[in-house]
């Protein structure tokens, strides 16, 4: 069993919360848009492991120590990690193909700042993009989001609204 928490869309921002709610999580995921890479840095003072994807806003440093997209396992659970993705119905141009060449049966990213969690039915695989963690965009609340994968079981998600 894993506990993830997942985040995105920091912008160079770091809120200490991010450590009180991730501090029992096995990883941490960052869908991108990290900004200074000393929110990397960060979390993995908290974290056993720190998965980051860069974002369209990530350069230098950050560009060269994330990259585009991840695919890896985690308690027999296929996951792709990205920044621009889409969603289902509105995947990005070629995901859809990746995600089913690939066999993806859980794809987080972030980008939209919109917080979603949603099941495909087509491709068999759930969604998540745990909205904007950071200041800068338009939402008006900012979130992240913890999680429990266990033997190829999603579950016990929670969505933490940090104001």
């Amino acid at each position: 069993m894993k506990k993830i928490g997942v985040l995105s869309d920091t912008h160079s921002h770091w809120d200490d919360r991010y450590a009180k709610y991730f501090a029992d999580c096995d990883e941490i995921w960052h869908a991108g848009d990290i900004g200074d890479v000393t929110i990397l840095e960060r979390l993995q003072e908290i974290g056993p492991r720190v998965r980051a994807v860069r974002g369209n806003v990530d350069h230098g440093i950050v560009n060269r120590m994330a990259p585009e997209l991840e695919i890896f396992e985690v308690e027999g659970i296929k996951v792709l990690l990205t920044h621009i993705g889409g969603y289902p119905g509105r995947w990005a141009p070629g995901m859809k193909r990746l995600l089913r060449e690939e066999k993806i049966r859980l794809m987080v990213d972030g980008h939209s700042h919109i917080l979603r969690v949603m099941y495909d039915k087509e491709l068999g695989l759930l969604h998540m993009n745990p909205g904007a963690a950071g200041l800068q965009g338009w939402q008006k609340k900012r979130t992240i989001l913890r999680f429990v994968i266990d033997d190829g079981d999603i579950r016990d998600c929670e969505v933490i609204e940090l104001g």
